[in-house]
């Protein structure tokens, strides 16, 4: 019983902000628009800083765990095919299984992942939960431009294409706190006191604001039904990813209980509010993507705390399936 307080307790904050949110959304008629400087805070001062704090302390070698990096990605391409090939059978439209691809996949590691399972787990997890985000990102936001150019949506040429992609990942502001934090690493920085302070300060910001951000988004953007292949969606997102993840890190090596259980939460982790953003972007299977995000974050409340009791909390499962 302790176990599950002490779950309910860690898991409480987390879908209060989010629940928070959402009650805001629905009883304070602003328009949508207020929430751009909010989204640029997060997107380019908070979760940057705390990215940066993550990674900055940390051994290059626990940063070069190149076997670790290519099952988890591995793990989130597989979870991606299986949503695309869910997608295809439902609607038979390449750019829509595309978007429903990323709905299956994405999972929610920028705004929740690192305050939650550094919370569950402890700062020995940011390595792991560093290089899960960074590689995830760059191989969704390589893979889905590149196949929306072949779909025709996207109006470059391929080779445009692979600029821009080569550009948007250089420059995005999670991947150029990555680089500087492991520039810092390397060098041994030390950072001044001043700015070190209100790095700590930006990235205690980071979670209470996306989580607060993603309640408010969800409620500004009622259903009118759930496509039906929404369940299919879920379900691969939220049950069958973490066991992905699960079977390939311990197919492929003994990552310890620390990596394997943080990748797991990882994957377990609700999709991600930016697929909203990709799909407004491309302007394809928006009610799909907002359909997957406020279904994925409700029924995450029970599969998430599920995980999270199995793993962190009663070590039920092991973080080895081949010893």
């Amino acid at each position: 019983m302790s176990d599950l307080i002490g779950l309910f307790n860690l898991l409480a904050p987390f879908f209060g902000l989010i629940g928070l949110g959402f009650f805001c959304g629905k009883m304070v008629k602003q328009p949508e628009s207020g929430l751009a400087w909010m989204q640029f805070f997060l997107i380019y001062v908070a979760l940057p800083c705390l990215f940066f704090r993550l990674i900055a302390d940390k051994p290059l070698d626990q940063l070069a765990n190149w076997a670790f990096i290519a099952a988890t990605t591995f793990s989130t391409a597989c979870a991606f095919l299986l949503s695309f090939a869910a997608g295809w059978r439902h609607t038979n439209d390449f750019p829509q299984s595309v978007m429903q691809g990323v709905a299956g996949s994405y999972s929610n590691i920028g705004y929740m992942g690192p305050p939650l399972i550094l919370a569950a787990i402890g700062p020995a997890a940011s390595a792991p939960v560093v290089l899960i985000f960074v590689f995830d990102n760059l191989f969704l936001f390589s893979v889905v431009p590149l196949l929306m150019s072949v779909a025709g949506v996207e109006k470059l040429r391929l080779s445009a294409t692979i600029r821009r992609i080569i550009w948007r990942v250089a420059t995005h502001p999670f991947n150029v706190a990555t680089a500087i934090g492991i520039a810092a690493s390397y060098l041994h920085l030390k950072v001044p006191g001043p700015i070190d302070q209100m790095i700590t300060w930006l990235s205690g910001s980071a979670a209470p604001c996306a989580l607060f951000l993603l309640g408010v988004t969800v409620a500004l953007r009622p259903l009118a039904r759930i496509p039906g292949e929404v369940p299919a969606l879920v379900f691969v997102k939220l049950i069958l990813h973490p066991l992905l993840v699960w079977v390939v890190l311990s197919a492929v090596g003994d990552f310890g209980q620390t990596w394997t259980y943080a990748a797991m939460v990882m994957a377990a982790l609700p999709p991600a509010l930016n697929i909203f953003v990709i799909s407004t972007q491309y302007n394809v299977g928006v009610e799909r993507a907002s359909a997957c995000v406020l279904i994925g974050t409700l029924v995450s409340m029970l599969t998430l705390t599920a995980v999270l009791y199995l793993t962190t909390k009663t070590g039920t499962l092991p973080y080895d399936l081949i010893p």
